[in-house]
């Protein structure tokens, strides 16, 4: 049986009368949990005879006697049972430092963090490296409060990040709604960051205005004393959860009017819950523990005051308030127990990925550029070849289509109509499962309207690797060319950020598009040559295939190379599409880049998010050392010994100059990029990405470029 450890901080104690938010948090869950069984609780608790569970439960006794650190001997008791046992998932509660020491001695597992508190005052949690470094490290991060989540992501951008979520404390739904008794509740450690003190002295004037009612107070402080007396106000320490729960029952008004940010508040949920009127504080995750709070102006005797009066004097609002918050508890533990448990179903058996366990291989019609035409000009940079090979190493069944050629061997009057024909042809005898269309914008409504009759469960998505980023290069007839498909396509797959264009069509889903690289094309290693006639190499296309500077044509590129030419007299620059020298295609593209080690990859227009060329696959996957402008974020990908970024002109001249002096090292990069590249972006990688989003499937796996960036 696969087991889940589960440990507590060590000062939490895991018992009916003294428990910790932590504590309370698994005994809660553990009940609905189908995991229950293979579940085992460790904690330190000084009194065992009253635990929740005692069957799940291990206690590490910490001996009385003086040591180092009684957090280091709770930890190494813990890696005994882990070496011995060997979980397969670890879920570790509010101690971020707990799980850097288990992460470094235990790597056989799967971590779960759940934070309850604000990570910025939490060992090993303070620091923005480090809360990336428990990123890195963890399955799943559990926050209890949206609150809580900000506060982590102070100073990250949680976009390159999906492993985490919010679950929040939870309950159970009280089956009928209590009878009430004119009781006003205060639970909490009676300090002033609670509020206490203000809630004392508010309610020892309700008190002597409204003889028939009373006042309870839980907790302590033994740190603060306030000589707060009063005959109806009792006063009870901590007592279980569920006598405090029968109270909240009982009572009629709760007030939480802290004055901290309280990462959650567990107290104004059970009140609530239990048909209680909510006063509280607008602080922290308080305003996320119920729907019908009533929130105090500020912290004072006389806001509270006034709060409370305002109920006792209106017996309907009263009454009505603590009926909806009976009816509508914000967070259920079924349903939250489901989501935790929906997340150690996939460790404890995790799906494969989905091109190893599909049983079914797909028929699929590819429509796109096959440039047969041109002689395949474009072949060694053409995606559409990359993905469609993707797609057969998987084992689908692929029938392309060449669309621009269809157009160009037919006359200009019927080529639209030809290419419709055939296009519904293929479509009617090859019945596929999934059509892929590429930069296509030649098919009619009505084409696509037939094809829908023919098969009424045909999935057609799109792949579009121009820019599509407002004001970039050509961005109104690239998104004119998009729109066209708009009605009967619910799947782009782009290469340009999602976030970084507009939507206008709310039923297409988005999805990044990296430029793959396949194993039969991207052949070479410059990185092994010996000898080297030129030392870097770039090449512009004009905006053509056909292997011509187009006249006329500008390319904003020229006036950069310019200067980087003239910064660097001593490199040799080989360069293609400027100055009257025409762009290079086909085989000679390829014995270009062959005669250079290094090579530099800039866009038209402004630098974008993830925006590259689609040469980028080729210059990287035949290992020259390439040199990207941190403008387009690579670097969430790759880091300085795979591709080398540059800030500016000035800054890519100085290192161009290093790595010509330095060659082995240059090239031992490229060597890094070059198996970085085919590990992340390889053409099976992302033609499985394109199949598993756009048949909708459901599982774990996600590449990086989804899993690290886009939420």
């Amino acid at each position: 049986m696969k087991k889940i450890f589960i440990i507590l901080p060590h000062k939490d104690q895991f018992i009916k009368n003294y428990a910790g938010s932590a504590s309370i948090w698994v005994k809660d869950f553990l009940k609905k949990s189908k995991f229950k069984n293979n579940t085992r609780i460790f904690g330190s608790t000084l009194n065992t005879k009253n635990v929740f569970v005692k069957k799940n439960y291990i206690n590490i006794t910490i001996p009385s006697l003086k040591i180092a650190s009684k957090s280091n001997y709770y930890i190494n008791k813990f890696l005994k049972f882990c070496v011995e046992e060997k979980p397969i998932l670890v879920e570790i509660h509010n101690r971020p430092s707990y799980l850097i020491k288990i992460a470094k001695v235990y790597k056989k597992t799967n971590f779960i963090l759940i934070i309850h508190n604000d990570p910025l005052n939490l060992r090993g949690s303070t620091s923005i490296e480090e809360r990336k470094t428990l990123l890195e490290l963890c399955y799943k991060i559990y926050f209890v409060s949206s609150w809580v989540e900000e506060k982590f992501f102070d100073g990250i951008d949680k976009n390159f990040y999906s492993n985490f979520k919010t679950i929040y404390p939870s309950i159970n739904k009280v089956s009928k709604f209590p009878k009430k008794q004119k009781i006003i509740v205060f639970s909490g450690k009676l300090n002033a960051a609670k509020g206490f003190d203000k809630f004392a002295a508010a309610v020892k004037l309700i008190l002597n205005k409204y003889k028939k009612w009373e006042s309870v107070i839980i907790g302590d402080e033994p740190r603060e004393h306030y000589n707060f007396k009063h005959k109806k106000m009792l006063f009870t320490g901590w007592i279980p959860q569920e006598e405090v729960l029968n109270l909240y029952k009982r009572s009629s008004i709760t007030v939480a009017p802290s004055k901290w940010e309280e990462p959650f508040g567990r107290s104004s949920l059970e009140a609530g819950s239990c048909g209680n009127a909510v006063i509280i504080s607008n602080r922290g995750g308080l305003p996320e523990t119920i729907n019908y709070p009533i929130f105090l102006k500020d912290v004072t005797t006389l806001d509270i005051y006034n709060e409370i009066e305002k109920l006792i004097l209106n017996k309907n609002l009263l009454k009505k308030i603590q009926i909806e918050n009976y009816k509508n508890p914000l967070h259920l533990i079924p349903e939250n127990t489901s989501l935790m448990d929906k997340d150690r179903a996939h460790v404890i058996n995790p799906p494969k990925k989905i091109y190893l366990n599909l049983n079914k291989k797909l028929k699929i019609l590819h429509l796109y550029n096959r440039a047969e035409k041109i002689s395949g000009r474009i072949y060694f940079i053409s995606t559409g070849k990359k993905i469609e090979n993707g797609l057969i190493r998987l084992g689908h069944d692929v029938e392309g289509i060449s669309d621009r050629d269809i157009l160009s061997y037919n006359s200009k009057i019927n080529a639209k109509q030809t290419l419709n024909k055939i296009f519904l042809e293929k479509t009617l005898y090859y019945r596929p499962d999934l059509i892929l269309m590429g930069h296509v914008n030649t098919v009619t409504d009505e084409t696509f309207e037939s094809i829908k009759k023919i098969n009424k469960n045909v999935i057609i998505s799109q792949w579009y690797e121009d820019n599509l980023s407002k004001n970039g290069p050509d961005y109104e007839k690239n998104s004119n060319n998009l729109k066209v498909n708009f009605n009967h396509i619910n799947n782009f797959f782009i290469s340009t950020h999602p976030d970084d264009i507009t939507k206008k069509n709310n039923n297409i889903n988005y999805h990044f598009l990296p430029t793959p690289v396949d194993e039969n094309i991207e052949k070479l290693n410059v990185f092994d040559k010996k000898f080297h006639t030129h030392d870097v190499f770039f090449a512009m296309s004009h905006g053509v295939n056909r292997g011509d500077i187009k006249s006329g044509k500008i390319d904003e590129r020229e006036k950069f190379i310019e200067k980087i030419i003239s910064l660097n007299k001593d490199i040799k620059f080989d360069i293609y599409g400027y100055k009257q020298r025409n762009p290079v295609w086909s085989e000679a593209f390829y014995n270009a880049i062959s005669r250079s080690y290094m090579a530099i990859n800039i866009n038209r227009g402004k630098s974008k998010k993830y925006s590259s060329s689609n040469r980028i696959g080729s210059l990287i996957g035949n290992g020259l050392l390439t040199f990207m402008d941190y403008g387009k974020k690579f670097d969430h990908f790759f880091n300085k010994n795979e591709i080398i970024f540059f800030t500016n002109g000035f800054d890519l001249s100085s290192k161009l100059s290093f790595y010509k002096e330095n060659q082995n090292l240059a090239k031992k990069i490229a060597f890094n990029g070059k198996k970085k590249y085919f590990e992340l972006f390889n053409g099976k990688e992302v033609a499985n990405y394109i199949i598993n989003r756009s048949l909708n499937y459901d599982i774990k796996y996600k590449p990086i470029w989804e899993k690290k960036i886009l939420k």
